[in-house]
């Protein structure tokens, strides 16, 4: 049986579409907390997890920094809980980061063997969320992406599509760089990798859609491809106030991932727009 936490994000909203269902058992807050250890040791006994695949998350970067406690509990302590009942059970584990573990001052992309360097909380408590993993996990595969963008819940992609319908001209961000990626190409790799976390392996992989934009480039796509008329304007980060700092530059290398499984991965406007019928920010 396959345990996915997170359930109602959007990677767990996307695994939903390509998992067998007879196979999994999806749970969101409601059903278990990861803070809790006993909760999260109780789930997979109970249940006969053999793969647990941690899709839960404080996403919510600016709301992070003043609510460290909470971000530390699901992103750190529930990754670790997760952990360490999979160790208990032997799960093999699968754990979903991100780019934001990096600080960006890089001028290549970065690889599975780069030192992290976050500048968020966001980042720091994905980061300890990793580290934990690869020490208590008997077998896992951390997958680090970048930009996630689905169909499903609140997302840059629709939220641009809302503001494009409503508003003559957007100021989008021009100065951070990175690779968007669509859920459910992500979704197809985290299923991939299934039978991977066996027999006491322990790896990081780089996962993303092809190439490379900005923010505001991105936004430029977007609202090209829905045919809308609104004017797409580039500001600088520091036009835009956030609570969190952000990676200037997190283009993640695919060279492993690729190489190792020898998959091809769809260039980022390929992607996106084959995910932009089903989305709608109505």
């Amino acid at each position: 049986m396959i345990l996915v936490t997170g359930a109602n994000g959007q990677m767990g909203r996307s695994l939903r579409k390509i998992l067998p269902q007879d196979k999994v058992i999806y749970t969101d807050i409601a059903e278990l907390d990861i803070s809790v250890y006993d909760a999260v040791e109780k789930m997979i006994r109970e249940n006969g997890v053999s793969t647990v695949i941690n899709a839960a998350g404080y996403t919510a970067v600016d709301s992070a920094e003043k609510n460290m406690d909470q971000a530390y509990a699901v992103n750190a302590l529930g990754a670790r809980n997760l952990a360490m009942a999979s160790a208990k059970h032997n799960c093999g584990m699968i754990q979903l980061s991100t780019d934001y573990i990096f600080d960006g001052n890089n001028f290549k992309p970065y690889t599975e063997n780069d030192k992290p360097h976050p500048l968020s909380v966001y980042g720091q408590t994905k980061l300890e969320g990793e580290l934990f993993v690869l020490k208590n996990a008997p077998q896992c595969v951390v997958l680090r992406t970048s930009w996630l963008y689905s169909e499903f819940g609140t997302n840059f992609v629709k939220t641009i599509i809302s503001l494009a319908k409503k508003q003559e001209e957007i100021k989008v961000i021009y100065d951070q760089i990175g690779s968007p990626t669509y859920a459910g190409d992500f979704a197809a790799i985290i299923e991939g990798m299934i039978p991977v976390v066996k027999n006491g392996v322990k790896k990081i992989y780089n996962f993303a859609n092809e190439g490379v934009c900005s923010w505001y480039g991105f936004a430029r796509e977007i609202v090209s491809l829905k045919g809308l008329k609104c004017e797409v304007l580039p500001i600088e980060s520091q036009e835009y106030p956030a609570s969190a700092q952000r990676p200037h530059y997190s283009v993640l290398s695919k060279a492993k991932i690729k190489r190792e499984f020898g998959i091809k991965i769809a260039y980022w406007r390929d992607a996106l727009q084959a995910a932009i019928g089903r989305i709608d920010a109505d």
